[in-house]
């Protein structure tokens, strides 16, 4: 049943990085042209000749754009499957289709929307090329952060859901997550490489675009994922577990109808 979902996830994420490609050509795409005409402008403002393109533009804004949607959406449908597979059956009795959406929401808010905030994507000539293995790293650093704060956050919830309720449980644990972020954003150094005259509307456009291409990765797994809804690791994959649990199940009805009739069946 693993083997399956991951199949389904990777062809979901294959779907996706085709409709992410589509979003990026036309919403992207065109910020990025804008990008590099402010860039090769400034240059030739200061007398420097333009840099050599290694990769034409034409192939990055194609083959190269294309090639790199597909490979990150299949990449990112499978390990969604399996996470999936992983927590379906163990959070609670939360439906499938449910739990697709609960674990699509904290994987956008963990890995895409709390990095995003404090080091959001910049255009070509935004950023000073030296510093770019040191934002890379504070970048994962942040990720990496966010997704302990995330994991801690829903422990907290399971320790005192039985106690305090679903609502006040999650209340506590997104209240948690917050200061745990808040306090990390404001320890963490802050970069501002954004040239004076980089106008505001294209840096923008260009970090909603980037937003939105992450979106729409993760729309497909929520459909794909809800249409497991029976499956239940170590229940649905072991028939004889399977067995025992309805022969329980019985037993418990025949109980409750006939309290005088005790029986037994030999497994």
């Amino acid at each position: 049943m693993v083997g399956k979902l991951l199949v389904r996830g990777m062809l979901a994420g294959l779907v996706a990085g085709l409709v992410m490609f589509g979003f990026a050509k036309v919403v992207g795409e065109p910020q990025v042209d804008r990008a590099i005409a402010f860039e090769q402008q400034a240059d030739a403002a200061k007398g420097e000749a333009p840099e050599p393109e290694i990769v034409s533009r034409h192939t990055q804004a194609g083959a190269g754009l294309l090639t790199g949607a597909i490979v990150y959406g299949t990449a990112v449908g499978g390990l969604f499957s399996l996470v999936f597979a992983f927590a379906n059956g163990r959070a609670g009795k939360i439906p499938a289709r449910e739990l697709s959406v609960w674990l699509a929401a904290a994987a956008f808010v963990a890995l895409v929307l709390v990095p995003a905030l404090k080091y959001p994507a910049n255009p070509p000539s935004v950023g000073d090329p030296e510093t770019i293995g040191y934002r890379t790293a504070l970048y994962f650093l942040m990720i990496a952060i966010s997704i302990s704060a995330m994991v801690f956050s829903i422990r907290i919830r399971g320790a005192r859901v039985a106690q305090w309720g679903a609502w006040n449980a999650s209340v506590l644990s997104a209240g948690v997550f917050v200061v745990i972020i808040a306090a990390v954003m404001a320890g963490l150094p802050a970069i501002d490489e954004v040239p004076k005259t980089f106008p505001a509307a294209l840096l923008w456009n260009f970090r909603v675009a980037s937003l939105g291409m992450q979106l729409i990765e993760g729309r497909p797994h929520l459909h794909d994922s809800g249409r497991n809804r029976g499956y239940r690791p170590g229940v649905g994959d072991d028939r004889r577990g399977l067995w025992q649990e309805n022969v329980g199940r019985c037993r418990q009805i025949s109980d409750r109808l006939c309290p005088a009739r005790r029986w037994t069946i030999a497994i």
